[in-house]
């Protein structure tokens, strides 16, 4: 029985390694996302921490707060950190990373898309300036500063290809692409040192001990085979329905406010905010008209406003009395395999009436 186990595992682990165009024993498994960005961040970390030496990490405003909070623990036990700002669509330059990065600088942590307004960053760019600042240092190119991508919204439709991206840690998560929630990966690659955070038997090559659990990786494993079938033309698909909704959102409701760039987003990310609207409010009425959104990251817990939104506007330059507004009117859309143009005309004609 054990030996069967071990071959669904080597399977699984071989089609996502695949998958992303790594090799096998750079898959570590994790319990989802959120440990998968603990593991990188706190694992990368406290090798050097361990040594004695000066330590500092960067990251954006606008993280997931399972990177957030990891930068929150670093500063407690005496981390230098740096946060990257935003401008109005939601984007980080790259330029700036250049000024932040220091000699002891260890990890460049980043969100490939955010889950929340979709905004994908420039990966390649932010690359260049983290192989800049290796060369300014004299350190190699498998050296620190380490560039970790939370790729947990990215997997679904944007290129997973880490050559081309040169990650050196990232994030996945199975239920983004339709697996089974309770299971992630973390990609580390060849050279890069991390510690474990969690002890035991040393599975996963020692970085994360626990039995694995064989059912939902080889339900995150099947996940991924499906989606490499699948990926391009679905991504094409939705980001037409997404389109559909930006252009004829206005004429239902003329306030309504786009949230990050058009451009640079994810195809199935839908988030607007309505002024004068409380959001809340209209995420419980669309549920009872059978539509589901959010008004906030659904793994957030608080106020139920949109965090990013909120810094997003302040790039803007609005006033706090119109951050708040735009704050709290936000509704988040995410679009998938089952939706259809009927449904984006039935949203628009059923929030439009909500509104008026």
């Amino acid at each position: 029985m054990g030996v069967s186990a071990k071959k669904v595992l080597q399977t699984a682990r071989k089609t996502i390694a695949n998958f992303l165009n790594a090799h096998d024993r750079e898959i570590i498994f994790t319990s989802g996302g959120t440990e998968a960005n603990n593991l990188a961040i706190l694992g990368s970390m406290k090798k050097v921490l361990m040594s004695g030496g000066k330590v500092h990490a960067i990251t954006t405003e606008i993280e997931h707060s399972s990177v957030l909070e990891c930068f929150k623990e670093l500063e407690r036990i005496g981390c230098q950190t740096s946060y990257l700002k935003v401008n109005e669509n939601g984007l980080v330059n790259p330029k700036d990373l250049r000024e932040m990065i220091r000699p002891e600088t260890v990890l460049v942590s980043i969100g490939y898309a955010n889950s929340e307004v979709g905004i994908v960053q420039s990966i390649q760019e932010i690359m260049k300036e983290i192989r800049h600042a290796r060369k300014e240092f004299g350190r190699g190119r498998i050296a620190m500063p380490y560039l970790h991508l939370d790729a947990s919204a990215a997997m679904q439709y944007l290129n997973m290809n880490i050559e081309e991206l040169g990650a050196d840690l990232m994030t996945l998560d199975a239920q983004k692409i339709y697996g089974p929630k309770g299971i992630g990966a973390l990609y580390v690659r060849d050279g890069v040192n991390i510690e474990p955070i969690i002890f035991g038997g040393g599975q996963e090559n020692g970085r994360r001990s626990g039995t694995e659990n064989i059912p939902l990786i080889a339900g995150f494993a099947k996940a991924v085979e499906i989606l490499g079938k699948i990926k391009e033309k679905e991504s094409a698909r939705v980001a037409k329905l997404r389109n559909e909704f930006f252009d004829s959102v206005k004429k239902f409701i003329p306030n309504a406010v786009i949230n990050g760039s058009l451009k640079d987003r994810l195809p199935n990310n839908i988030n607007i905010s309505i002024p004068g609207q409380d959001g809340e409010m209209l995420v419980l009425r669309l549920d009872e008209a059978g539509i589901i959104c959010s008004a906030a990251s659904a793994c957030a817990s608080g106020s139920g406003e949109s965090e990013v939104v909120r810094r997003i506007s302040k790039s803007a330059g609005m006033s706090e009395k119109n951050i708040d507004a735009r704050a709290k009117s936000t509704l988040r859309f995410s679009l998938g395999r089952d939706s259809k143009k009927t449904d984006i005309q039935r949203l628009l004609r059923v929030l439009g009436k909500l509104i008026s």
